[in-house]
Formats: structure tokens, C-alpha cells, sequence
């Protein structure tokens, strides 16, 4: 998905961000989007965990 981007698209929406933002927010929102997706990928581990723990049983 990143590698259709590239780094010049990359730029653009970082900046973008930071002056929408500012700079004493931008660290808040990507600290905020790093936990969300953790979260969201232990769900997943999890979900799949107990689907293939239904279809051994």
C-alpha cells in the first residue's frame, strides 16, 4: 500500500498534517493511531486464534 505512495506523496500528507494539526498535536495523533492499531491487530490475532481453535475441536 506505501510503496504505490512514495515518498514525495509521503511529504505532502505529513505536511499537510502538520499544519493542520500544528506540532504539539501531530505526536498525540500518532501515538493515538499507533495504539488503535495494535488494538485492532490483537483483535485480529485474536479472532483468528479462536477460529482455528473451533475447527480443531
Amino acid at each position: 500500500m506505501l510503496s504505490s505512495i512514495g515518498i514525495p506523496g509521503l511529504v505532502l500528507i505529513l505536511t499537510i498534517a502538520l499544519v493542520i494539526f500544528g506540532p504539539k498535536k501531530l505526536p498525540e495523533i500518532g501515538k493515538a493511531a499507533g495504539q488503535t492499531l495494535k488494538e485492532f491487530k490483537n483483535s485480529a490475532r485474536d479472532l483468528t486464534d479462536d477460529k482455528q481453535e473451533d475447527t480443531k475441536k
